[in-house]
């Protein structure tokens, strides 16, 4: 049995890519994208027709809708291969605008149905700022599905939780990368590995929260950087692994253990946490990491969004 194989007996294993073509090889649950896979993928001549076709199809309509209609065309093709749910992502520059955000969720949805695509099939990716929360438990309110994405801290899983969102998504490598980088030539990678990479831990302690008090949220880890830090989270609920690290885990027929589960973490001694908005601010505000991850992944979102908006104009 490979790697991967083991993997899937205690986690669904969702593919993190644009490139649709890669997916069938690795039989994943779901599919996750964002604005620089799809940014990456429309760069590949292969997929240079269908970016051609919709500013074709759409031409003269705002610039905005014909990016969520090439979001959708990428997100049905997903949906054509795997038997789960594809992550569509709304537009990061709106980041701090609850409103526009719900809006953005819903023309999304509206998109795949009008392509015949359930509702149920489809997660509306946001940013886990407060005001990316308190959209996304707006959109859970009207039955459309979110996962919370650029999360790097408790606080933010915790509020997620509170607004009953479908799924977050914590970013095991980013946050590996800022320790990495904040210890300098202080840095053992062997005692920062496995159950011990900061990633990993930080996904862990999530996880065994909301698996001790019952929190129904699905929680996915994202961002990986080795194969290490995937197998160190064997049983979280979903992992989103890119084409790459689900090929060494294929390759692999190493032996694996399940890392993660809810009834460990039920015996654990923990208590519950609440934040309101002042408090929410105060705790990510106090994490410096959390703090520069999330402006950093925002500001890339927004500099890709932009790429691909240039791309659109230019075809």
């Amino acid at each position: 049995m490979t790697q991967l194989d083991a993997l899937k007996s205690f986690t669904t294993v969702v593919a993190d890519t644009g490139d649709f073509k890669q997916l069938d090889a690795f039989k994943p649950q779901d599919a996750t994208t964002n604005p620089s896979l799809i940014l990456k993928a429309v760069q590949k001549a292969e997929y240079a027709p269908l970016l051609k076709d919709t500013v074709a199809q759409f031409r003269g309509r705002a610039l905005d809708e014909i990016v969520d209609r090439l979001l959708v065309r990428f997100g049905c093709e997903i949906l054509s291969i795997i038997p789960g749910r594809v992550s569509t992502e709304v537009d990061a520059r709106l980041s701090f605008d609850t409103e526009a955000t719900v809006a953005r969720g819903e023309r999304l949805i509206e998109l795949y149905q009008a392509q015949g695509i359930s509702p149920e099939r489809v997660l509306i990716k946001v940013a886990s700022t407060w005001e990316g929360i308190q959209a996304a438990q707006a959109l859970e309110r009207k039955g459309i599905h979110t996962n919370l994405t650029l999360l790097f801290s408790f606080c933010q899983a915790v509020a997620c939780g509170q607004a009953k969102v479908q799924l977050i998504s914590p970013f095991v490598g980013r946050i590996y990368d800022w320790y990495k980088k904040s210890a300098g030539a202080g840095w053992v990678e062997a005692e920062n590995a496995g159950a011990n990479d900061p990633g990993v831990k930080s996904v862990t302690q999530i996880y065994n929260y909301y698996k001790k008090f019952g929190i129904a949220t699905e929680v996915m880890g994202a961002s990986f950087r080795n194969v290490g830090q995937i197998t160190a989270l064997a049983g979280c609920d979903l992992l989103t692994i890119s084409p790459e690290l689900l090929a060494e885990l294929a390759a692999s027929n190493a032996p694996l253990q399940q890392a993660l589960s809810a009834e460990a973490a039920q015996a654990l001694p923990l208590e519950p946490v609440r934040y309101d908005e002042g408090g929410f601010r105060l705790a990510l505000n106090n994490d410096a990491m959390a703090t520069e991850k999330l402006a950093e992944g925002i500001r890339a979102f927004c500099v890709d969004a932009v790429k691909l908006e240039q791309l659109l104009l230019a075809a």
